[in-house]
């Protein structure tokens, strides 16, 4: 790999990137700026309270007015607009939450706002008494009052890249372990069942600890984001990342700029902070702090050399990095199975979680995940290369209809440089790639047939185009422009059409934050709220038509304006597409629940029965839902009788 370069050019790199390049080990909390979070304060304040970052996904907002269905007869009506969004956060009535933002790498559940019981509220107009919550946008949260404290700083570095630990990621997936979240326990380090023993213990001995991790672990099982233990746990380590804290764990945005995965769970930091106080986790941290710098220790010396070679591969000169960040996060509670990737706005996050070392100390680059770091890396380094070529990603978006049949995240189906993004960072992998693949050109291009096969049509042609590059002197910013000029997209969409794609493809890592996606979605359920079902049916529109934020939710709210239009079949429709575009519990269990109250006014109890049903089989933990369910189960749906 170092061919190209002779022995003065390779001093002169040595010497740069060595002399630019270091990683941080400080055992702090990030501190978020406005938009994307921070670095950590420096090593001599680690004993100060440190903040961390968060983010938000969100959830089907629903609304406080009623449906205006009032005075129809049974043939004409539709349920009382349903309110997927009151469920999670009963204990603090009126605090109503909005939506999320379409990421394109980020899928969210809508967020949910909360609610009193249903006992407790004025029915609305056409709703029987099991009203689902309001659906109003929650105020925004003030940022926190303290001022952030300055990144820590390398002397000399012009790569910001910083391995770091959190005590806010470790209270909070401490309370998670606490809480059921066992995932891959039983082959983590160590150190996670000793600090799962020193909390039980404390639990043991302190009611009020008890009391605090109830309300807690309660938090957690209504704010179920889907089946996928690893997307729950995601979205708390997203919180984290924008979360002030310890010991107050509050969000330091607004609401509605927190990354999408985290506005679901945005009011966990009240419950944590309590937690946290009651458990004593700032003990337990503070014992521990040198077991994470030993950890730390093991991963600097790979990571630095995964880097190096990197930058040599691509020949990518240290000054592209000014003013952005890379920031890998260590922490012992979580499953060492599991790679948490992270895009906010410039800055990249990784948390890793460490698998036990060997006897001898050492670590392979497995268990250290350095393929899904360096995956990140390439991220950082080529994705801002994309947004400088937009024309040119113009030109390729008929490519996007050749991977309607793959089995790809929606996202790199309607984002024309996030699919050549990921092929081209694919086709770098496959060349960098060590072992068997480093001397076998046959297991090479098997790779490569595996990752088309995804649906990342392209690789093949950056595979080849990158092979030419290596052979080169430019950097690979020099000819990044070239490697798109010379794709042929008609010769790429014939190549496409004969291929076999696979039934399923490997996730992608890194999760991308775009809150201005969910703001539309927000502005949708405001003005749903407001009373302008008019506004609210053109914005949700323009996500679906555009495939803005989550659709799911987007399909939700269209539904909700047919109910508030007294459209029973365009409702019927929209509940249907909705369950089909979404994960969320919040967004299935009301679309069911309603969509078993509209046949129930068709007369058709049997189809009914079965919305009821999978109401409950895909929400039963959510009180409401479960309870709507129940009632439409005993006896069919009649909505209010005409008033006289």
């Amino acid at each position: 790999m170092e061919d190209f370069l002779n022995l003065p050019l390779r001093s002169l790199w040595l010497t740069a990137v060595f002399g630019l390049l270091a990683v941080v080990c400080s055992a702090q909390d990030p501190v978020p700026p406005r938009q994307a979070p921070p670095d950590q304060s420096s090593q001599d304040q680690a004993s100060q309270n440190q903040p961390s970052r968060n983010q938000a996904s969100q959830k089907p907002a629903s609304q406080n007015q009623a449906s205006p269905t009032q005075g129809q007869s049974q043939q004409g009506q539709v349920p009382e607009a349903p309110t997927p969004q009151g469920q999670a956060q009963q204990t603090q009535s009126g605090n109503n939450q909005a939506e999320r933002t379409g990421s394109a790498r980020e899928q969210e559940s809508p967020s949910k706002a909360e609610e009193q019981d249903s006992s407790s509220k004025a029915p609305p107009a056409q709703e029987p008494a099991d009203q689902t919550p309001p659906s109003q946008a929650p105020a925004s949260k003030s940022s926190s009052s303290k001022p952030p404290r300055p990144p820590a700083q390398i002397q000399g570095t012009q790569v910001p890249i910083t391995l770091e630990s959190s005590e806010t990621i470790f209270a909070l997936l401490t309370a998670l372990n606490m809480c059921g979240y066992d995932q891959d326990l039983t082959v983590s380090d160590a150190m996670r069942s000793t600090v799962r023993n020193e909390v039980q213990q404390v639990l043991l001995d302190s009611e009020a600890a008890e009391e605090a991790r109830t309300e807690v672990c309660d938090f957690v099982q209504n704010h179920v984001a889907a089946r996928d233990s690893n997307r729950n746990i995601s979205q708390y380590i997203s919180l984290a990342l924008y979360m002030d804290g310890p010991p107050h764990f509050v969000p330091r945005v607004k609401e509605e700029d927190l990354p999408p995965d985290a506005y679901n769970v945005a009011l966990f930091g009240k419950l944590l902070e309590r937690f946290y106080a009651t458990a004593g986790l700032h003990g337990i941290w503070e014992r521990h702090r040198r077991d994470y710098a030993a950890a730390m220790q093991r991963y600097h010396d790979p990571l630095a050399k995964m880097v190096f070679d990197t930058q040599i591969y691509l020949k990518q000169p240290p000054s592209q990095y000014l003013g952005r960040k890379f920031t890998i996060y260590l922490d012992f509670m979580g499953s060492p199975n599991e790679t948490d990737a992270r895009n906010y706005a410039a800055d990249y996050y990784v948390v890793v979680f460490p698998a036990p070392a060997t006897n001898s100390g050492a670590m392979p680059p497995s268990a250290l995940k350095m393929d899904q770091i360096r995956h990140t890396f390439l991220h950082y380094v080529l994705d801002p290369m994309a947004d400088k070529h937009p024309l040119a990603m113009q030109r390729m978006e008929p490519l996007l209809l050749s991977v309607k049949r793959a089995p790809l995240e929606d996202t790199f189906k309607t984002d024309i440089s996030l699919l050549v993004t990921e092929c081209l960072i694919r086709a770098i992998e496959i060349h960098m790639s060590g072992g068997k693949l480093a001397v076998d050109e046959t297991l090479r291009a098997q790779a490569v047939d595996d990752v088309v096969k995804q649906g990342y049509i392209l690789t093949r042609y950056f595979y080849n185009a990158v092979g030419t590059f290596e052979k080169g002197d430019v950097s690979f910013k020099g000819v990044y422009g070239d490697l798109l000029d010379n794709l042929d997209v008609k010769k790429e969409q014939k190549a496409a059409a004969e291929v076999q794609f696979a039934n399923v493809a490997s996730p992608e890592l890194v999760r991308l934050s775009r809150p201005e996606d969910r703001r539309l979605l927000i502005t949708a359920e405001k003005r749903l709220a407001a009373g302008d079902p008019k506004g609210a049916q053109e914005l949700a529109q323009e996500a679906v038509d555009k495939k803005i934020g989550d659709q799911g939710r987007a399909l939700f709210i269209l539904a909700e304006v047919a109910v508030a239009t007294k459209n029973r079949d365009g409702a019927q429709e929209n509940f249907q597409r909705a369950i089909a575009a979404s994960a969320d519990p919040i967004v299935l269990g009301w679309s069911h629940v309603y969509l078993g109250r509209i046949l129930d006014m068709k007369e058709d109890r049997d189809a009914a029965v079965k919305e009821y049903r999978a109401a409950l089989d895909t929400s039963r933990r959510l009180p409401d839902i479960k309870a709507a369910a129940e009632r439409g189960l005993q006896q069919a749906y009649e909505p209010p009788a005409k008033p006289q």
